[in-house]
């Protein structure tokens, strides 16, 4: 009888764990909330972009509070070594939001459950917002990496089934992060890109090494869709290094430190459906964080270049089918 007094207390307290209600998050009407709010001016496009993880979660929190400004800062500055990507193509806006923090992506619990609701919650809110300021019918691009790219494609899976978003969608970057046959299957009206100009698309890779068989990102097993930045093809094609316009380090303030034109060639995995990067040594370019041969952090600071020159590529075709 004790026994089953003990698991039916486990059971209430799981069941009363995920019916916690989500706290209320940020009024997205008032600009504070906002790391980029109106960035640039005289752009073709509109940008919404999602902050990668920059909370490691040291105080035990699971999501980032927004009221702790140091951790602010380093998010405007995650979100700065990124910017420079989509600066010619798009007048940008990012919202704070109470990001899952890394142990939740260590721990490998980040796909559902209450931290990721109360992330993607303030993410929805911000993203209405975002639609209701900017003009109507104007040009849409989304821009995320890791964590950003996974809100970017929840975005895409839960608003872009309506035909006038679609048709206002030059690209969704959802860069870092997985994308698979499962979620086209689940959501028919998703599309990923097939080359370089197509648009209403999704654009998305994971970094490795040749010898790399899981991640926390795409762990064993699953199988991830993704286009080559270098020869904007979904096959298995090679794309050597001379095809690669600039790795570009940048640092918080979004600054250039570093600029390697032809530093890595690439291919897509066919079983894995990574993007297995070539030329680099691992031990110079792998993580703690992420294990040996796992490119995460340095996703779109590989192809950066690259990246930039396709942004500006997908809002002129937009453009050009849109007259």
């Amino acid at each position: 009888m004790k026994k089953l007094s003990a698991v039916i207390l486990i059971l209430i307290l799981l069941l009363a764990s995920s019916c916690q209600s989500i706290p209320s998050g940020p009024d997205y009407s008032d600009s504070q909330y906002w790391a980029y709010y109106h960035e640039g001016e005289d752009k073709p496009a509109y940008a919404f972009m999602v902050c990668p993880v920059v909370d490691m979660g040291r105080n035990g929190n699971l999501n980032m509070s927004l009221s702790d400004e140091d951790m602010k800062a380093s998010f405007v500055g995650a979100l700065n070594m990124e910017k420079g990507i989509y600066d010619d193509s798009a007048i940008i806006y990012a919202p704070f939001y109470r990001q899952m923090t890394f142990p939740v992506y260590s721990e490998r619990r980040s796909t559902s459950g209450y931290y990721l609701d109360i992330a993607y919650s303030d993410i929805c809110a911000a993203f209405e917002e975002f639609l209701r300021i900017i003009p109507e019918e104007s040009p849409i691009i989304l821009a995320g990496f890791s964590q950003g790219g996974q809100h970017v494609l929840a975005l895409m899976k839960d608003y872009f089934d309506d035909p006038s978003l679609q048709e206002r969608l030059i690209a969704a970057y959802c860069i870092g992060w997985r994308v698979t046959e499962d979620d086209i299957e689940a959501y028919p009206h998703l599309k990923m890109a097939e080359g370089e100009k197509d648009t209403c698309v999704i654009i998305s890779f994971n970094s490795e090494a040749a010898d790399v068989s899981d991640s926390m990102i795409v762990p064993e097993g699953v199988r991830t869709l993704s286009i080559n930045p270098l020869n904007w093809k979904t096959d298995s094609t090679y794309a050597d290094k001379s095809l690669n316009i600039g790795a570009c380090f940048t640092d918080y303030s979004g600054t250039i430190i570093e600029e390697i034109p032809c530093l890595t060639g690439a291919y897509i995995d066919p079983e894995r459906g990574t993007l297995k990067v070539t030329d680099v040594p691992s031990e110079e370019y792998s993580s703690a964080l992420f294990g040996d041969g796992v490119y995460h952090l340095y996703d779109y600071q590989f192809f950066f270049r690259n990246l930039e020159e396709n942004v500006i590529a997908r809002t002129e075709a937009w453009l050009d089918e849109s007259r």
